[in-house]
């Protein structure tokens, strides 16, 4: 078996790392925190437009590229690596699989174009306060109203939820869970949080009496919320290990630099054991991350096992790496100003994104009938 990457994969990695560097740098990331919009509309429109990546794995009929969840999975990578200020997560990744998980022809065909253009920025709003996590306590109803749906009820940590054009909306029908898509309108009120990692843009979206259309059939909602968090848990994994590769070659190249008692600290054993156990953690959440986005690719049935493995335990490993970078860093590593704690916050959201490390073990331990 080859576990290599192709050579127009490498091809692609360098293309989205360089267009990263020159227009992510971690100043244009601060910059961008500070917005509440949270991105630059004119690099969206380079990232989407002039490379393309909006469409990397979004079928050709629709209008994408027609790559894999391979190559979805390296622009992911070098995403979380740069931390890139985006859409990117919510539309690409949330977006585009809802529809392709709903299998509803109709409705890829309407929406998926506009999101491999990146003219139109989606995201799903899943989760509401009272429920948690548990998708099967949505309060939010669709009712049917003159050919449409009437989508009433408020949803919480809906990313990207302040500057989305289009939400993709579970909610309960008369047959139980659907997805409706819902436009932003006036039946539509966004409110943005201020949470501890700004990289990434949550809010509460309240719809009042909003009009949706069905996506899929009805009642096929939680068949399509599986489909759509395990490919979204693979995605996040692929993510995370670039971030946490970024703290590993950040504590690295501090180590060989910082000089403590006329040496420096990488020579110290102490350092050198963190290093080492750094440098295990983020090989380890590679294979994970790697196997979940080969099975997005090719196999279902081991993407029900690779996804939750993945998301568990990138989870860990990029939040201890980032957590040893302070260390690492020593007295200059614990300010807020450091570069460090921006991949420390990015590490803790995303540990609990869509549940906990905790809950996703459990649920593999379900899978595999312990």
């Amino acid at each position: 078996m080859n576990f290599a990457f192709s050579e127009e994969q490498d091809e692609l990695r360098r293309s989205v790392r360089k267009f990263l560097e020159d227009k992510s740098p971690i100043s244009e990331v601060r910059k961008r925190m500070e917005s509440q919009s949270g991105f630059d509309p004119e690099v969206w429109t380079q990232a989407t437009q002039q490379l393309g990546l909006a469409g990397i794995s979004i079928p050709e009929e629709y209008g994408g590229l027609g790559f894999t969840n391979i190559e979805l999975g390296i622009v992911l990578e070098e995403m979380g690596r740069a931390l890139f200020c985006a859409p990117y997560f919510s539309s690409v990744v949330l977006g585009a699989n809802a529809l392709l998980a709903s299998g509803d022809k109709e409705a890829m065909a309407a929406h998926l174009p506009g999101i491999a253009s990146g003219d139109s920025r989606y995201t799903v709003a899943m989760y509401e306060s009272a429920a948690g996590f548990d998708i099967s306590g949505t309060a939010t109803t669709a009712v049917p109203s003159g050919g449409v749906f009437r989508i009433s009820g408020r949803k919480d940590y809906v990313i990207d939820g302040a500057t989305a054009s289009d939400f993709l909306v579970f909610a309960k029908a008369e047959d139980g869970l659907s997805l409706f898509h819902v436009k932003r309108s006036d039946s539509t009120r966004s409110t943005w949080h201020e949470t501890m990692d700004q990289t990434r843009k949550l809010a509460s979206v309240e719809f009042e009496a909003a009009e949706g259309s069905l996506v899929g059939t009805l009642g096929q909602g939680a068949e399509t919320y599986k489909q759509l968090i395990d490919i979204a848990c693979a995605a996040l994994s692929a993510e995370m290990v670039g971030g946490a590769q970024s703290c590993l070659d950040m504590s690295v190249e501090y180590a060989k630099v910082r000089i403590q008692f006329g040496r420096p600290i990488g020579s110290f054993q102490a350092i050198k054991h963190k290093c080492a156990d750094m440098l295990v953690e983020v090989e380890s959440a590679k294979s994970a991350a790697y196997y979940a986005m080969w099975a997005a690719a090719n196999d279902a049935a081991e993407l029900n096992i690779a996804a939750p493995l993945a998301k568990s335990f990138c989870s860990d490993a990029y939040f201890m790496v980032a957590a040893e970078n302070i260390q690492i860093h020593g007295g200059i590593g614990f300010t807020w100003e450091h570069d460090a704690h921006l991949y420390f916050k990015r590490a803790k959201s995303s540990q609990l994104m869509f549940g906990s490390p905790s809950n996703f073990r459990e649920e593999l331990a379900q899978r595999i009938g312990l």
